[in-house]
């Protein structure tokens, strides 16, 4: 809606405070900051929906083209159908993601195709790993990694390959389903996460050691992909003795919120961490906002201990008061002459609950635990390709307030309460709105260009080249 002359629009161009330059899919965007100027006179001119979705589709391709440079031509097109198909249906359902590829054939033979590709992708670790190296621009040795662990619960398919009993986190209640693990990091400027491990099991599945396993078998491909100066963050539920081993022994930065039970050396005695805990009450100060909008001051210590399963060690623990009736207790191997180490151990910790708006994202954006595939293998591959489309969306909203592309996605995605923090859903539904408005998927644009025919004529002639 066009409320200035055009007259006006190069008088006030000069005076705005912020001007989105380089214009690909507007004539023009003025972003007014003048007193002068009300709020119902910024100027949007109207989108070109044709080559928005054009470049939208432009650039999916191209992330999916730089993480599948070592796949096969077809498995190449596979993921690309997938993450494009994930994206602009918003749904795990093969039904769904066929019907926005548009192709040219039955919808039916469609399905059937991205089930069979499923059930028989077996290059999944080595998209995951092309997937990481090739995204490491968006990662920093300051990079946070949060790990834990989640469930996907299926109680009305009990024929599903290999499904168990678990304990669903959101009700706590036990139901059949699947184990899952995941790992995010966190990009460096707005702290989005980004999934770069993750892994669906079942206790029932053949060759399944432990859970410790599957964990160690996380730590390890962190290990390979990231540094050792990433610090690594966990929940109370990964105090185990098992972890503490592996991390130091590979010298990894780690923090680790302490259960009540364990046992500590604190002065050359063993006894419990919660006793040494509450003899301390607090030496620093942290004003921490709860999700109910009430301030509070946190207080934290800083208190030297050692594990008695690593006794030649020396760890840091920190508790903190005001976050809830206990103190909250970190066990981590940082260390630093700076006064500022405690209070950052604490705000780095506060971080991980990233991970479970990054969970929280993926089942109700996307509902992952509504998929419809039965084999362990298809119900791996569709969590790794959900991962890796939800990354392209924690990748594209790291600078979500100086992209073009990006600033339109979340406009056209029309919140109700503005700019969230978490600008997930604000992407996914502006892809979902755009994309779902054109009448071709990615088929075409994945065909390769046909051959020339200019020097066709030398060919039919006889004549050959020297």
């Amino acid at each position: 809606m066009r409320s200035l002359k055009y007259k006006n629009i190069v008088k006030y161009k000069e005076k705005c405070k912020k001007i989105v330059k380089n214009p690909i899919f507007y004539d023009i965007i003025i972003v007014a900051k003048n007193p002068n100027i009300s709020s119902k006179e910024r100027i949007f001119t109207m989108i070109n929906y044709n080559t928005f979705a054009h470049n939208l589709k432009r650039g999916i391709l191209n992330f999916s083209e730089r993480i599948s440079r070592r796949l096969s031509r077809p498995d190449f097109k596979f993921v690309s159908q997938m993450i494009y198909g994930i994206l602009t249906s918003q749904s795990c359902h093969l039904s769904q993601i066929a019907r926005v590829l548009n192709e040219r054939i039955s919808l039916k033979k469609t399905i059937d195709r991205l089930s069979r590709n499923l059930s028989t992708f077996y290059a999944d670790e080595q998209l995951l790993e092309d997937y990481i190296e090739k995204n490491k621009n968006n990662f920093t040795d300051k990079t946070i990694l949060i790990i834990d662990g989640s469930d996907v619960i299926k109680p009305c398919s009990p024929k599903m390959e290999c499904i168990s009993r678990v304990r669903d986190g959101s009700t706590g209640e036990y139901g059949e389903g699947y184990h899952t693990l995941g790992v995010t990091a966190l990009t460096p400027e707005k702290k989005m996460p980004v999934g770069v491990y993750t892994r669906v099991y079942s206790p029932t599945e053949k060759g399944f050691a432990s859970e410790d396993d599957e964990v160690l078998k996380a730590l390890k491909f962190l290990g390979k992909h990231f540094k050792k100066s990433n610090i690594r963050a966990f929940d109370r539920g990964y105090d185990a003795n098992v972890y503490y081993e592996h991390l130091l022994k590979n010298k990894e930065k780690f923090i680790i919120r302490a259960k009540k039970n364990r046992d500590i050396i604190y002065k050359c005695e063993r006894t419990n961490i919660l006793t040494v805990a509450r003899k301390f009450k607090g030496k620093y100060i942290l004003k921490f906002m709860k999700k109910n909008g009430v301030k509070t001051n946190c207080k934290i210590s800083i208190i030297p201990i050692k594990l008695p399963c690593k006794p030649n060690d020396d760890l840091n623990l920190i508790v903190c008061y005001g976050l809830g009736k206990e103190p909250l207790m970190l066990i981590t191997n940082l260390k630093s002459n700076d006064d500022r180490l405690p209070v950052a151990v604490t705000k780095i910790y506060l971080m991980r609950w990233r991970i479970e708006e990054f969970y929280r994202f993926k089942k109700q954006q996307f509902g992952f635990e509504d998929f419809r595939v039965r084999s362990i293998r298809s119900i791996r591959n569709i969590d790794l390709l959900l991962t890796i489309a939800i990354g392209y969306i924690g990748i594209i909203s790291e600078k979500h307030d100086k992209r073009r592309i990006v600033m339109e996605l979340i406009n056209i995605s029309k919140r109700i309460y503005g700019m969230p923090k978490f600008v997930f859903y604000a992407i996914a539904d502006g892809l979902f709105t755009v994309l779902a408005k054109c009448k071709q998927g990615v088929s075409d644009m994945l065909q390769k260009p046909p051959k020339t025919t200019q020097l066709s004529f030398i060919t039919d002639t006889g004549f050959r080249s020297a």
